[in-house]
C-alpha cells in the first residue's frame, strides 16, 4: 500500500474548492504526462549484450516483465477513474455538516433535521472493463490505480486540523474462486483494514451485520473507488441470484456513494447486460471492452517494436515483416504471450553459438511458452477471428544446457532451421564455411555428384571414393 501525505491543489471546478479530498488528489494532467506516467521501458544495459557468461545475459531476459507499454485506452479509463473519484468526493467535504451527519448516522436512519449544507445526496458512478484472460487488463489496472496513491493522509487544511485524517483513495480486492457474497464482503472488509493499517476485524456471523461493518470503514476512510477484479469468478448459484450480488454492490453506490469499477472477463458482461437496470448502472461512469491487438493496430505496432529492442543475445535480429507476422500469429495478438516467446526465445539461443531470432526461434518458443494456452478455446476462436492458420500440434525435444562443463557454446537445437550448426563438434567449421568466398577452390572434385549420376549404384560409387562412410567404428578404428 503506497501513502502519501496530502499536498492540496486547487479544484478546476467552484463547487469542487475547498474540497481537502479532491485538492488532494493530483492536479490535473496533459494526456502525455499521463501516458509517460504509465509507462515503463526497462534498461537495456547494451553492453551486457557482450557478456561472456550466457548465464548472465539470460539473467537479464527477466526484465521483459516490466515492460509497460500503455494502449490509447488506458488513457480512456484513467480520465473515466478520475471523473469517478471527484465526483463521488464532491458529496463528502470532510468539513461540512452534511459529512458530519453521514459519518455519525446510517444512511436510512438519519435524523428529520436537515444540516446547513444539506442532507447526504449519494453522487457514484460504476464503470465497468470486460476482456478476454491475456490481453492486459490487470496491467492496465495496476498502471491507471498507481498513478494515485492508495491512501492519503490529511493533517491540517488551510489553517484547520483534520479530524479524518485517511482518505483511501483506492481499494481493489480480486473476486474469489466459487465465491458468494459473503466470500466478497470478507475480502473487502480485509482489504480495508489492510489500507489503514490496522488489525484485520473479525467478520461478524451475518451478511447484514458484515455488510454494516464494510459501510462503517468505508465511511470512516472515505473510499473513493472500490475495484473488483475478476468478477467472472461469481457463482451465482451460490448468491442466491446474480440480482442479490449486484444489488449488495450497487447499493454501496446508492447509500454510500462509492464508485465502483467491475474488471472481468466474458461472460460477465452477459450478466450486466440481462436487465436494463444493470446495465446502466455498470455503465453510469464508463463501458469499456478490451481485446487481443489486430495485426494492423497501431497498439500492436508500438508495443512489438518496443519489445523487440529488448534483447540480450550477443547480436541484434532485425524485426521484419515475417518476424513481426510470425510473432503476432504464434500470440494471436495476445501481449502477455507475445511477452513469454519473445523471451523464451532469447533464451533458447543465448550460449548457442548463433544467438539470431529466427522463424524456427520462434515457433519452438511457443511450445515452451504458451504449450497450454495455445489449447485453450479462446485462443482457437480468436485464430479464426483473425483469420490464422490453425496451430499443428506442437512437439517437445530435450534441450541439454549450454552450461555442462562450462562450455561456451551448446548443442541446443532449433528444431525445423536448417541454416543454424546442430552438432556444435562441427560449429567452428560450418561457420567457416559459411562465410568463405573461395568455396569453388576448395572442392576437390567438382565433377563428382554429375559422374555418379551416369552410375547404376550411386551410393556403391561413393562409398568406393571414400565419400560416404556408412560404418565410422570400422573405417577409424
Amino acid at each position: 500500500m503506497r501513502k502519501e501525505k496530502a499536498k492540496y491543489n486547487k479544484a478546476i471546478l467552484p463547487e469542487h474548492q475547498g474540497n481537502p479530498f479532491i485538492e488532494a488528489l493530483r492536479p490535473k494532467a496533459s494526456e502525455k504526462v499521463v501516458m509517460d506516467a504509465f509507462s515503463h521501458y526497462p534498461e537495456l544495459d547494451e553492453d551486457i549484450r557482450q557478456h561472456p557468461d550466457p548465464l548472465v545475459r539470460e539473467e537479464y531476459t527477466l526484465r521483459l516483465k516490466t515492460l509497460r507499454q500503455p494502449l490509447l485506452l488506458y488513457y480512456d479509463c484513467f480520465r473515466a477513474i478520475e471523473f469517478a473519484l471527484k465526483t463521488g468526493y464532491s458529496a463528502k467535504n470532510p468539513l461540512s455538516p452534511t459529512t458530519a451527519q453521514l459519518l455519525h448516522y446510517p444512511v436510512d436512519k438519519r435524523p428529520n433535521i436537515e444540516p446547513q449544507t444539506g442532507y447526504f445526496e449519494p453522487k457514484g458512478d460504476s464503470i465497468t472493463l470486460i476482456g478476454e484472460s491475456g490481453v492486459g487488463k490487470s496491467s492496465l489496472l495496476e498502471q491507471v490505480l498507481n498513478y494515485f496513491p492508495n491512501v492519503i493522509e490529511h493533517d491540517e487544511y488551510q489553517g484547520t486540523v483534520m479530524e479524518h485524517r485517511n482518505q483511501i483513495v483506492w481499494l481493489k480486492v480480486d473476486c474469489p474462486h466459487n465465491s458468494s457474497v459473503k466470500d466478497l464482503c470478507e475480502e473487502i472488509l480485509g482489504a480495508l483494514d489492510l489500507a489503514i493499517g490496522n488489525e484485520l476485524t473479525k467478520p461478524a456471523s451475518t451478511i447484514g451485520k458484515i455488510i454494516r461493518q464494510i459501510e462503517q470503514k468505508i465511511k470512516a476512510n472515505f473510499l473513493g473507488i472500490l475495484v473488483i477484479d475478476e468478477m467472472q469468478r461469481l457463482q451465482f448459484k451460490r448468491t442466491g441470484g446474480e440480482n442479490n450480488l449486484l444489488n449488495f454492490l450497487h447499493s454501496l453506490v446508492n447509500k454510500l456513494g462509492v464508485p465502483l469499477f467491475f474488471c472481468a472477463n466474458p461472460p460477465f458482461d452477459g450478466t450486466l447486460a440481462k436487465t436494463l437496470k444493470a446495465a446502466r448502472r455498470a455503465e453510469s461512469g464508463g463501458y469499456f471492452t478490451m481485446e487481443p491487438l489486430t495485426r494492423d493496430s497501431d497498439g500492436w505496432d508500438r508495443f512489438v517494436h518496443e519489445l523487440w529492442d529488448l534483447h540480450w543475445t550477443n547480436i541484434t535480429t532485425e524485426l521484419t515483416e515475417e518476424l513481426n507476422d510470425k510473432l503476432f500469429e504464434l500470440s494471436v495478438g495476445n501481449l502477455d504471450m507475445a511477452h513469454r516467446i519473445y523471451r523464451d526465445a532469447q533464451k533458447l539461443v543465448i550460449g548457442s553459438g548463433d544467438e539470431r531470432i529466427t522463424i524456427s526461434v520462434l515457433e519452438q518458443a511457443h511450445v515452451s511458452a504458451c504449450g497450454l494456452s495455445s489449447k485453450t478455446d479462446e485462443v482457437r476462436q480468436l485464430r479464426e477471428k483473425n483469420g490464422l492458420p490453425r496451430r499443428q500440434k506442437a512437439t517437445t525435444t530435450k534441450v541439454t544446457s549450454p552450461y555442462e562443463n562450462k562450455k561456451p557454446t551448446s548443442n541446443k537445437k532449433v528444431i525445423g532451421d536448417i541454416t543454424r550448426p546442430q552438432h556444435p563438434e562441427f560449429e567452428i567449421q560450418l561457420r567457416e564455411l559459411q562465410s568463405a568466398i573461395d568455396i569453388p577452390d576448395r572442392i576437390m572434385d567438382p565433377d563428382l555428384l554429375r559422374r555418379a549420376l551416369d552410375e547404376s549404384d550411386p551410393i556403391l560409387y561413393f562409398k568406393d571414393k571414400n565419400i560416404l562412410c556408412d560404418d565410422p567404428l570400422e573405417q577409424f578404428d
